[in-house]
């Protein structure tokens, strides 16, 4: 028996279109906006303009969408074009979690997985620990229906 629940988790929706028509929404983090119920909006930061493996971006959040917004800072950690994008949400010192996209071709169009994982650290499985089951609903739900809006758009 766990007495944890795992400190990440996935959605993946199959979308009819091809990696690359996929990789241009997940990539672009100024499109956020559009789909994600929680971050609003995202910005580039620290001179980076675009996707690549070191690159800062900022996400603006709602958590839950309701209540008090924050800005969160995010480095780019993954970005294998038509593959694989992913990044940290932290600061330079410590990373809380990350998020991130696989994309797989399938039956003539594209597999998007999106994921997240915790850091293991102590705060964080305290956290997990009392939150983690709702946390891990709203996260699900959230990927869910930022990848439906995805889908919604890449098949137009």
């Amino acid at each position: 028996m766990k007495l944890l629940a795992p400190l990440g988790d996935e959605v993946s929706v199959w979308m009819d279109a091809p990696p690359a028509e996929v990789w241009d929404l997940v990539s672009d983090v100024t499109r956020i906006g559009e789909f994600s119920p929680e971050t609003f909006e995202a910005k580039w930061t620290r001179g980076s303009t675009g996707p690549e493996v070191g690159a800062y971006f900022a996400g603006h959040v709602k958590r839950n969408g309701v209540g008090p917004t924050y800005w969160s800072p995010c480095r780019v950690t993954a970005c294998e074009p038509e593959k694989v994008f992913e990044f940290s949400v932290g600061t330079d010192a410590i990373t809380v979690n990350n998020w991130g996209y696989r994309l797989e071709p399938k039956d003539g169009g594209t597999l998007v997985t999106e994921y997240f994982r915790l850091q293991p650290a102590l705060p964080t499985r305290l956290y997990w620990l009392v939150l983690g089951p709702l946390r891990g609903r709203t996260n699900r739900r959230g990927m869910r229906t930022t990848l439906e809006r995805m889908k919604a758009v890449v098949e137009k």
